[in-house]
Formats: C-alpha cells, sequence, structure tokens
C-alpha cells in the first residue's frame, strides 16, 4: 500500500480524474480551500472521485480558487471488502457517528433497515453520502460506499442473495469467542452483512425471521449491552479482523 500523505488536505470531486485535467471547483468547495484552509493558486492538494484512484491537483485561479489542475496519481484505486453494514436508523448527530466510523472500518454499503421498533421512519440519504464523504476525505479512504434507500425488514431479507453471511449481533448469543465463530463461519468469496438492530430490540416475529436465514451467525459483542453506534464499530471491528482486510 503506497504510504500516505497526511498533511495534504483530501477533497472528493465528482469528475473524472487524468492527467492535465482541469476541473471547475463548486462554491462550497471553493469557499473551503480558500476561506477555511487558506490555499491560493499554485498550492496542491490531494483530490479522488471514488473510481480513479487519489490524485494531486494544483489550485487554479486569481481572487479566489476555481478550478483544479490535475497533476499525477498518487495512488490507484482500491476496492472495498465486500461488507454491507445493515442497520436500524437512529437520530441525527448518532446516525452522523455510526455513518463515518462505518465508512472508517471498511464498510462497502450502508442500508438502513426499518423494524418494529426502529427509532425514526425518515433517512436524510444525502446527509448520509455527505457523511460518507466527509470520512473518506479525512480518512485518506478511496472507494465511497454506497448508500441504500432504506427498505422495510422483512424486504430486505426477502431480497438479499442466500449465499452471503448474514452477522446477526444478537445480544441473547453466547458470549464466548467472536472471534473464533466469525472465522468459523468462512464467508466463502460470497460477501458479508452485518446487521445492527434498533435500541429497543427486535420483535419476536422478527427475530423467528431472521434465524430462518440461510448462512446467519448469531454474534456476541461482549457481556454488556452497547449502544447501536457503538455496536458499528465493535461489530465491524470484529468482522474485519476475522474475515475482512485486516487478515492477510
Amino acid at each position: 500500500m503506497p504510504e500516505l500523505d497526511f498533511r495534504a488536505p483530501r477533497l472528493f470531486v465528482d469528475a473524472a480524474l487524468r492527467e492535465g485535467e482541469r476541473i471547475a471547483l463548486e462554491r462550497n468547495q471553493s469557499n473551503y480551500l480558500g476561506n477555511v484552509l487558506r490555499l491560493s493558486a499554485g498550492e496542491t492538494i490531494l483530490v479522488f472521485n471514488g473510481r480513479d484512484g487519489e490524485w494531486q491537483a494544483a489550485i487554479e485561479g486569481r481572487k479566489r480558487p476555481d478550478g483544479l489542475s490535475i497533476v499525477a496519481q498518487t495512488r490507484p484505486q482500491d476496492r472495498l471488502p465486500d461488507i454491507a453494514y445493515v442497520f436500524a436508523p437512529l437520530k441525527h448527530a448518532r446516525l452522523d457517528y455510526m455513518v463515518q466510523k462505518a465508512v472508517e472500518m471498511g464498510a462497502s454499503s450502508l442500508q438502513p433497515v426499518l423494524t418494529r421498533h426502529t427509532q425514526v421512519s425518515r433517512v436524510n440519504g444525502e446527509r448520509m453520502r455527505a457523511n460518507v464523504i466527509e470520512a473518506a476525505e479525512q480518512c485518506g479512504i478511496l472507494s465511497l460506499a454506497h448508500v441504500a434507500e432504506p427498505v422495510a425488514l422483512d424486504r430486505f431479507l426477502d431480497k438479499r442473495e442466500a449465499s452471503r453471511l448474514l452477522v446477526f449481533c444478537d445480544e441473547a448469543s453466547d458470549a464466548a469467542g467472536p472471534v473464533q465463530a466469525l472465522q468459523a463461519a468462512q464467508a466463502a468469496g460470497s460477501g458479508i452483512d452485518v446487521l445492527i438492530g434498533p435500541e429497543g430490540g427486535f420483535a419476536g416475529e422478527e427475530r423467528e425471521l431472521l434465524l430462518r436465514q440461510p448462512s446467519i451467525l448469531r454474534l456476541s459483542l461482549g457481556p454488556r449491552i452497547l449502544r447501536a453506534d457503538t455496536a458499528a464499530v465493535a461489530a465491524l471491528a470484529l468482522v474485519q479482523a476475522a474475515l475482512g482486510d485486516w487478515t492477510n
């Protein structure tokens, strides 16, 4: 893996990246570079689009930054492990936090599911995507997690591929050896869905439906009850350590 440059500012741009390309900056990007970072024409930043890797770009503009000139590629595009984070939505700031941490932990897609005890029924997809981009900019991430539309839990379970491993984070399961349990499950290259329910827990019929799913692993997150946003980090860390890109 090429060495990361943690000192250079990084910016997501929704445009093709290639040497010599010129990209017009949006107003908020111009304000961020000029007024927040105090950068001016001739200085360089790093840019990425989630498709073409990371590139060095020179700032253009007279009075304020208004464009970028793409100079050279600094890192090739990578691929995230096929790990979907499936969760019951939370309110505002806690949802923002959960999305950012799921991205930092390497989730490739974010799937909100609506359950009997879900705290909120409406999800702001644009705000979720903004948090995905912010986390990627700050943490040197090249691939952007896909933000899916919210669906009812039963519909999600009906539509998901049966060959994917469903990691059901269940407070009622055996608390012993979660890493060993994951390693024994062996995702077999078909992808992993990590499911965290609402803080009120799943309803009885929802649990029954979950336990009938093929390729399911009931996973304990330890002897303590975790809030949903904390559970996101704990569950994804376990999955990445046992089956994801933290392994060899």
